[in-house]
């Protein structure tokens, strides 16, 4: 078995055995913090109902609309901004800055502009990621090796050839960590959204659960908006970065 799994396997169980050791102590009552066995029962009963599946459904649909215009809208205006001087000295600094504006603040906006519906949450997903991702591409871009562009205009290549050829492969690894950083801002964003705003997700099952006084039920959907995270971030992200760092010459020993 891979070293690495086993290590994950020891920590988790200890902190499960610490979790029931601080159970057994009794400092909170049960409603208050619960057993790994009482989340373990929610969890079942809510996958056993499906509660689980259709607020996972919910929430994944709007997420992979949200994130996937994010992701169009921020590469394209990194890709500007990096090109253009101009608007770096005056886009860059309104961009900057709405980047530091937390997510949440624009779903007043959306519910104004799209009322109560899907439209909304997406709205704030799309802004609480595209801005991270812009200043990810630009600064991908940026940082590039000076030699790599130099090398390919006495070669002949430029315009936007030049940037498709070698400028997009140089900064390849700089933007894939800017998409991981910009999912991890979108899927925080939505969650966000679901809690204020009422409908179907994970973050909806969040609020019933406070509503009902459930910990054991708010615990649970953590856990599962947890799994979704590592998942996304092992599977997809983690798997892409592990190709570009091979493909690069960077996958050392730890990799």
């Amino acid at each position: 078995m891979n070293r690495k799994i086993v290590v994950q396997i020891l920590f988790y169980s200890a902190l499960i055995a610490l979790w029931q050791t601080v159970i057994s102590l009794e400092i909170w009552p049960e409603y208050l913090f619960p057993s790994p066995r009482t989340v373990l029962h929610s969890l079942l009963n809510g996958f056993g109902d499906s509660t689980f599946l259709i607020g996972i459904r919910y929430s994944m649909q709007r997420i992979l609309i949200g994130y996937g215009l994010s992701i169009l809208g921020g590469l394209a205006l990194g890709f500007l901004l990096a090109r253009s001087l101009v608007l770096q000295q005056s886009l860059g600094s309104l961009v900057l800055g709405l980047h530091t504006l937390p997510s949440i603040c624009w779903l007043p906006l959306g519910i104004l502009w799209f009322g109560l519906s899907d439209a909304a949450i997406v709205l704030v997903i799309v802004l609480g990621s595209l801005f991270s991702l812009t200043i990810a591409t630009n600064d991908a871009i940026k940082n590039i090796n000076p030699i790599y562009v130099r090398a390919a205009k006495t070669m002949g290549s430029k315009g936007w050839r030049l940037y498709l050829e070698v400028v997009l492969p140089a900064a390849l690894p700089g933007i894939v960590s800017g998409l991981k950083q910009g999912w991890s801002f979108a899927w925080r964003s939505l969650m966000a959204g679901e809690l204020i705003f009422v409908s179907l997700g994970l973050g909806h099952l969040l609020q019933m659960g406070r509503e009902l006084n459930d910990t054991a039920q708010v615990f649970a959907v953590m856990i599962v908006i947890v799994m979704i995270g590592l998942v996304v971030d092992f599977w997809i992200f983690g798997q892409a970065e592990k190709k570009i760092r091979s493909r690069w010459g960077l996958l050392g020993s730890r990799g």
